[in-house]
């Protein structure tokens, strides 16, 4: 109204008023709060329910993911629970991650391995082949080297004993009928050619023999080696007394071997033993055997996974220089003159033979005047 005096508020009017407004700002942001708190409670629970539904479905899902669909279940309801264990499981991705980089690395080695080995098949299959095909080769050659072997064998013991064992007829007759009438010179020549004559019927004798160990028929039995060495010592007493010789044969195993075959075998080594001997040293010869396994030889041509019946031939005779190992066995490989020594060069040849007959090996080693040793290795079930 005009004329009247305004009414003047006093200060704790002022800061009531100021309260009061302050007050209503309050409750609208409390009601602006609670109102936002409903929609995060309804987003919450829309959330919970779409993950119940989610692990409905899951729980619905085949018998062989049950054990995954609980781990996510777990690893879903760890991950609502606090960021923390959402960091550890990003940790684990990387870990995971990198552990999958080592992996796919270790793969592409392994590929590569596999590649390589695959290239080395392939290589060692032509090899195979190849192998084969000089086997079938080698085979054909055989039957081929077999059928002239026999009819040599027919020859020799038909065709040239009979000639050969007339002129030796003669040659007798003559030197005892007519010894008086031929000169000095005449019966040298005789004696030559009835020297001539030995020897020829000692290599017909000897190739027989080699022939024979070819074509023999194979039959193995478990023997006593004693008794083999035992045999040869009676057939060679008259040399071995001659000789004064010593043959020390002890610690044998028993082996798996073709009995005759093995006699004749050992009667070469010794025979020749007793023959190479020094002039003025009584032969000493020593024999012996063990079972050995494989893989403990220094040899390729021994199977690592089988064991052997290891027999050692050793003497203290001349000896022969050690390029000659490997030639000794060749038939008519003769390391001495006829004049020195004789023989016809077939005795170690047949030993070879006989050894090859018994899927075995056999090396020889020596030195000029140190003696030789013959290792023979043959296949045994013995431990």
């Amino acid at each position: 109204m005009q004329g009247e005096t305004p009414e003047i508020k006093t200060p704790a009017e002022d800061e009531l008023i100021i309260l009061r407004r302050e007050l209503a700002v309050q409750k609208e942001e409390n009601e602006r709060r609670a109102a936002e708190l409903i929609v995060a409670n309804r987003e919450l629970q829309f959330q919970n329910e779409e993950k119940e539904k989610r692990a409905a479905e899951l729980l619905i899902a085949n018998s062989e993911l049950v054990f995954q669909n609980m781990e996510k279940e777990k690893r879903a309801a760890e991950l609502s629970i606090a960021n923390e264990e959402l960091i550890f499981q990003n940790e684990e991705k990387e870990k995971r991650a990198a552990e999958l980089i080592i992996a796919n690395k270790e793969l592409s080695f392994q590929n590569e391995e596999k590649e390589k080995r695959a290239a080395e098949l392939i290589i060692a299959n032509k090899e195979l082949v190849f192998q084969n095909e000089e086997k079938e080769k080698g085979a054909a050659e055989l039957i081929v080297a077999n059928k002239e072997l026999l009819a040599f064998t027919y020859v020799s013991s038909h065709d040239l004993q009979e000639p050969l064992r007339k002129i030796q007829t003669f040659i007798t007759i003559i030197q005892g009928a007519e010894n008086d009438k031929l000169s000095e010179k005449g019966r040298y020549y005789f004696q030559r050619i009835q020297s001539s004559a030995a020897r020829m019927q000692q290599l017909i004798d000897d190739l027989l023999a080699f022939s024979r160990v070819n074509t023999t028929q194979l039959k193995f039995e478990e023997t006593d080696l004693n008794i083999i060495i035992a045999q040869v010592k009676a057939e060679l007493k008259d040399t071995i007394n001659e000789k004064h010789a010593v043959i020390d044969s002890s610690e044998l195993c028993p082996a798996n071997i073709i009995a005759f075959q093995f006699r004749q075998l050992m009667c070469n080594l010794i025979g020749n033993a007793l023959k190479f001997s020094k002039p003025d040293v009584p032969p000493h010869i020593i024999i012996r055997s063990e079972i050995v396994k494989g893989d403990k030889m220094l040899y390729e041509h021994l199977s690592a996974e089988k064991n052997y019946c290891h027999i050692i031939v050793k003497d203290n005779g001349i000896g022969f220089e050690p390029r000659f190992n490997e030639r000794i066995f060749e038939v008519f490989q003769k390391l001495h003159s006829k004049e020195v020594y004789s023989g016809t060069g077939i005795g170690l040849a047949i030993v070879k033979k006989i050894v090859a007959n018994h899927n075995g090996i056999i090396t020889a080693t020596s030195a000029l005047g140190e003696g030789a040793t013959f290792d023979i290795y043959l296949p045994s079930d013995q431990a």
